[in-house]
């Protein structure tokens, strides 16, 4: 069998793109499994499934389903919803505007540059849910308390806030993701406030582990920054990939976020 891909990645947070109707029809989660192998398939932080929609129901241009490193379908990416943006411009989608229907909900997506294969939107990435009592609550990970946001950016968050990276984030990550607090997993980001322009903050997603940046990560970070009163409304957050930029208007508006997509390689992939 073969699955032609594109690869594309938003702030090295890297996807392997597939129209929806070249791919298998059965055995997804297997499929995604190999191809997102870095070391035996194509490689990736994920596996977008995109779909043309004509006559959308939704009242979106077009559909995305993401499938995790590990398998396991999930809500949405925020980088990834850029790079499904810049697949469908670089084959053959007219406009500068479209609405990509996710499992996170209809994302507004405009296209601001464009050179090459290099692109850069602004996004709407929704408004963020969270329940008053956990903008500040604490989280028992075995003998430690910490101080953390859980938030919904249109996949679960939780913004774990700390002084410096200088600790084993990455196992610390893994132990959240799979805390009791969430049944169905958590995506987690460490924030560190820098100034009231700026966060840093490292990334430990669900069913993909440690990656360079995170749109939604990204998202729920800036929200729990704000809602804390750590940074203004417009602010940016500083990945190990380098810088997304955010605007949040008001607590109950959409968050709007500009980050960049590139695509690098098209292929297939043998199974």
């Amino acid at each position: 069998m073969e699955i032609p891909f594109t690869k594309a990645h938003g702030a090295r947070n890297d996807f392997l793109l597939t129209w929806a109707d070249e791919a298998p029809s059965e055995g997804l989660a297997e499929a995604a499994i190999a191809i997102c192998d870095r070391y035996s398939g194509a490689g990736a932080d994920g596996w977008l499934l995109v779909s043309r929609l004509d006559n959308p129901p939704e009242g979106g241009d077009l559909r995305i389903r993401l499938f995790n490193p590990d398998g396991g379908e999930v809500e949405m990416s925020g980088n990834g919803t850029r790079c499904a943006a810049a697949f469908a411009l670089a084959n053959g989608y007219a406009g500068t505007e479209m609405r990509i229907v996710t499992g996170g909900g209809t994302k507004h997506l405009r296209l601001l540059e464009h050179s090459g294969h290099k692109y850069l939107f602004e996004m709407n990435m929704g408004c963020p849910r969270v329940a008053p009592d956990e903008v500040r609550c604490v989280l028992n990970v075995g003998d430690e308390i910490y101080d953390c946001t859980i938030l919904w950016v249109g996949n679960p968050q939780c913004a774990v806030f700390v002084e410096n990276f200088d600790f084993d984030w990455r196992s610390l990550g893994a132990a959240i993701e799979r805390h009791p607090r969430f049944p169905n997993r958590t995506n987690v980001s460490f924030v560190r406030h820098m100034d009231g322009l700026n966060i840093d903050v490292r990334f430990f997603e669900r069913g993909a582990g440690e990656t360079m940046s995170s749109g939604t990560g990204s998202t729920g970070a800036a929200v729990a920054s704000i809602l804390r009163g750590f940074t203004g409304r417009t602010m940016t957050v500083n990945t190990p990939a380098g810088p997304l930029e955010f605007r949040w208007p008001t607590n109950d508006g959409d968050v709007k976020m500009v980050g960049p997509a590139e695509i690098v390689v098209t292929g297939r992939y043998y199974r």
